[in-house]
């Protein structure tokens, strides 16, 4: 349990926690806020989109591989798409991600 705390917290530092941008208390606030977004964001992704190394991957790892990657959200034919280039090291698992998160059903 303990250590699940600890990559709670490092996870925390990752995405925005480590730092206070202000002495200002509205600011910080705002800034807390952000990060842990950030954090629970990151926390869904990895439990409903990724899978292998990538779902236990740190924020930096996931910031590197996913969102670093230049892909497009295209519409088109009612549809939308996700061009990732095929270059891209891990542009499969940013598509089988994309796959996943859209086969999700919607919410009433």
């Amino acid at each position: 349990m303990h250590a699940r705390v600890e990559d709670c917290i490092r996870t925390g530092k990752d995405t925005g926690l480590g730092r206070f941008p202000s002495h200002d208390f509205a600011i910080n606030t705002a800034w807390l806020t952000a990060s842990m977004t950030a954090a629970i964001l990151l926390a869904w992704l990895k439990l409903l989109a990724l899978d292998g190394h990538l779902a236990t991957a740190e924020p930096k790892t996931l910031r590197y591989r996913i969102l670093h990657a230049a892909a497009r959200l295209v519409r088109g034919g009612r549809r939308r798409r996700l061009k990732v280039p095929r270059t891209w090291p891990w542009a499969n698992q940013i598509v089988n991600a994309w796959q996943r998160i859209t086969s999700l059903p919607q919410a009433p």
